[in-house]
């Protein structure tokens, strides 16, 4: 293996990485490639895909599977929800809800042992309610 070739897509993972975390908005990584070719504009979206899963698998970002059939990616590792829009798929942080209602004393559920929980919301977002079309 060509090790100017590894720098460079350590770099470029670094570069990802820096760029995902400034981001509040949870970006897909198309949206995430479109940002970060301000800094590197020769990164493919392949890269940034196969940067993204791999910072995914070694728990330094988190990928939110959508449903939608494409994942959105938080660089935020700090517990929090998440509020996702029905309509244009959104995702908002939600840092200020108590955990008390889900965590209480729940050591095994099911037979379970619980290690850890996601809990998302839906809804439709701000931007979308301001743009609904009234009822004909």
């Amino acid at each position: 293996m060509n090790s100017g070739m590894f720098q460079r897509n350590t770099r470029q993972r670094r570069v990802i990485l820096e760029e995902l975390t400034k981001l509040s908005s949870h970006p897909t990584a198309a949206e995430l490639h479109e940002i970060t070719r301000q800094r590197l504009p020769k990164i493919s979206l392949g890269t940034v895909y196969r940067n993204l899963d791999l910072l995914a698998r070694n728990g330094l970002i988190r990928k939110l599977e959508t449903g939608r059939g494409e994942a959105r990616f938080d660089g935020d590792l700090d517990h929090h929800y998440h509020l996702r829009c029905v309509r244009c798929g959104r995702v908002d942080d939600a840092h200020d809800l108590s955990t008390d209602f889900v965590t209480g004393e729940v050591k095994n559920l099911n037979g379970y042992e619980v290690l850890g929980f996601q809990l998302e919301f839906f809804g439709i977002c701000p931007t979308c309610a301001d743009h609904q079309l009234p009822d004909a």
